[in-house]
């Protein structure tokens, strides 16, 4: 129960050096390939299954019998890079060894990043696909290049606004050299699409637009086949492929058409395997593998059997913000009936689950479309409502900017909540690493911005954004369980510019935030204190955009060394705020400052290694501290 397998690269070979048809040969590669997909997925512990699969048998198809010299092919999903992954790997594109990297430092990124050898470009903020397609091929035309580009979407990204504002121009360009490719396997995250925003007649719509459509079984390879062979035929204009898939294709148990008990949630979207499930799906696969091997007169597999890295459980009071938010939402919401809660397709990522249960009447489930969620919450905040708006923050804060500050010029309250927040989870790539929305909204007027360090610090910022606060707020919260070191004072309240001191220290002030930085910051006061005699002061400052100048003032004290730590890049934290409320004080003269963030866009892996890598884990911090 404790062994992944994964199928050698020897096997792989075997199969691709082959005489045998089109279809045969792939359709044993690509179940090779979901095994090794979900390998990855399990040894990584994180990762899109459903995706990953329901996409297989058409990364196959096509890497197998479709591109040719000079063609392009890219996912614009995201989602599914480990299925993705292990097709290159299987064909050799990829070296095999990053079968054992999914999401690690220096390895596989969680989607897709041009840092790796085959990837096209940066994918998993959707819906830019088709318009990176029509700038490849201005680009071939304008360099005399030949070169067909397939790009793979998904039906949940069809809700993004870009993605049918790029059709008209390729229409108009008539880019006969793009095959848009639809995953069309009804499921968005957790729900059906249907039941979020359906799609209605996807044929007509996108012929209406005057590409050339086809629609064919995303899964059987003869239709597959034929109509690629369809869409070299078309000239002056683009073409799209649906293809009707199945999320969890190849494993009976998680194949979307098992999802109608329960809850009604699709459980393979994303997260690895339990121990049992991962076992079950791959003695499915391996024994479909070896069935259709010999078949068609071929040996059994020779599986590779890796044990499981035992990861252990993190130690000590260990904090979860979301379960907390959802509680707390709940609560205030029996409280407040002018509260509607508004979610972009992750209402369980965002912990909305309770509150929907109980107040259906008052949840909207807007699906991939913040714009449109946000400019909703606005209009309700003009009728009176109190709307409170959530996604992951790298998806809130950047594609909602405008529609924020729009509402922000009406002078209504509204409240947005960004998780997922930071750094951390650095397993899913820089996509999803948030380390810039303080910049992006920190300078919307009448909006506050506030990170809880805590358990006790969430329901007392919820609070504060629905009864305290007279303007609008962002809170801004880390999705992942973190180890908190410290207590907040008893009898501790949040005063809007102020912070409190965690450490007692005279050579230094370290200012943080955030349930990720601040216990980092809080052991490397120890190590400090025990092995360099050195007293850092760390103060957990919660409020990113507002500081209370006389109060920093009284915090700093006479303290000569000033530093701030930022969850964030360095340009727009809050430590630039920092910064200039010491220089509009007068204090900088007598301080020596120091900003301590992210200058570059941060790295993918484990948790623990891209937070050590960037300098930021305690051991990082006295060595930034002491400039040694």
């Amino acid at each position: 129960m404790n062994m992944l397998y994964h199928v050698s690269q020897d096997d792989f070979k075997s199969i691709l050096g082959a005489k045998l048809s089109a279809i045969e040969k792939t359709r044993i590669f690509a179940t090779l390939a979901r095994i090794n997909t979900l390998y990855m997925i399990a040894k990584a512990g994180s990762g899109h299954i459903g995706s990953s699969f329901s996409s297989m048998d058409i990364f196959s198809w096509l890497h197998l019998n479709v591109l040719e010299e000079g063609g392009v092919f890219f996912s614009s999903k995201g989602h599914d890079a480990p299925g993705l992954y292990s097709v290159l790997i299987g064909q050799g594109k990829l070296e095999y060894d990053n079968i054992h990297k999914l999401r690690r430092l220096h390895g596989l990124p969680g989607h897709p990043d041009v840092g790796t050898a085959c990837m096209e470009t940066n994918t998993g903020s959707l819906g830019m696909g088709v318009s990176k397609a029509k700038g490849m091929v201005r680009a071939n035309r304008l360099d005399g290049k030949q070169g067909h580009i397939y790009v793979l979407t998904g039906d949940g990204e069809l809700q993004e606004g870009q993605f049918w504002e790029s059709l008209p121009g390729a229409v108009n360009g008539k880019f006969e050299e793009i095959t848009v490719i639809v995953d069309y396997n009804k499921i968005q995250s957790d729900t059906w699409v249907r039941d979020v925003s359906d799609l209605g007649d996807l044929e007509g719509k996108l012929s209406s637009y005057g590409w050339h459509v086809q629609r064919c079984d995303g899964h059987n390879l003869e239709e597959l086949s034929s109509s690629f062979d369809t869409a070299k035929t078309i000239r002056n204009k683009p073409q799209i492929i649906i293809a009707d898939t199945i999320k969890g294709s190849g494993v009976s148990f998680m194949e979307a058409k098992a999802m109608s008990k329960g809850d009604g949630f699709y459980r393979f979207h994303s997260g690895a395997p339990s121990l049992d499930d991962y076992e079950k799906a791959a003695q499915e696969l391996i024994k479909k593998a070896n069935n259709m091997l010999v078949a068609v007169g071929f040996a059994t597999l020779n599986i590779e059997v890796v044990e499981r890295e035992s990861l252990s459980d993190p130690q000590g009071n260990i904090q979860k913000l979301i379960p907390t938010y959802e509680k707390a939402l709940h609560e205030i919401g029996s409280r407040r009936k002018d509260i509607v809660v508004l979610d972009a397709d992750l209402m369980i990522d965002c912990g909305l689950l309770s509150f929907r249960n109980s107040y259906p009447e008052r949840f909207i489930e807007c699906g991939i479309a913040e714009q449109d969620m946000v400019s909703q919450a606005g209009a309700l905040a003009l009728k009176g409502k109190l709307p409170i708006s959530h996604s992951f923050a790298c998806f809130l804060a950047t594609r909602a900017n405008e529609q924020i500050f729009n509402n922000a010029s009406e002078n209504t309250k509204c409240i947005y909540v960004g998780s997922l927040a930071g750094i951390l989870p650095a397993s899913p790539g820089h996509s999803h690493q948030m380390v810039r929305d303080i910049s992006a909204l920190g300078g919307v007027p009448g909006l506050t911005l506030i990170e809880p360090s805590c358990e006790r610090e969430v329901a007392m910022m919820l609070e504060y954004a629905v009864k305290k606060n007279p303007q609008s707020t962002y809170i801004r919260l880390v999705s992942i369980p973190c180890v908190v070191p410290y207590d907040l004072p008893d009898g501790y309240e949040l005063e809007e510019g102020k912070g409190v001191a965690l450490t007692n220290g005279d050579d230094a002030v370290l200012f943080a935030y955030g349930p990720v930085m601040l216990p980092e910051a809080y052991k490397a006061a120890e190590l400090l204190r025990n092995k360099y005699d050195f007293g850092l002061k760390v103060i957990n400052l919660p409020w990113l955009n507002r500081i209370d100048r006389d109060w920093l003032k009284t915090i700093i004290g006479d303290t000569r060394r000033v530093f701030t730590l930022d969850n964030h890049l360095l340009n727009g934290g809050q430590g630039e705020r920092i910064g200039s409320a010491i220089a509009e004080c007068g204090l900088a003269v007598n301080i020596d400052f120091k900003r301590l963030g992210l200058s570059k866009i941060p790295e993918c892996g484990r948790n623990d290694e891209v937070l050590a890598f960037h300098g930021f884990d305690a051991f990082g911090i006295v060595h930034l501290l002491l400039g040694n």
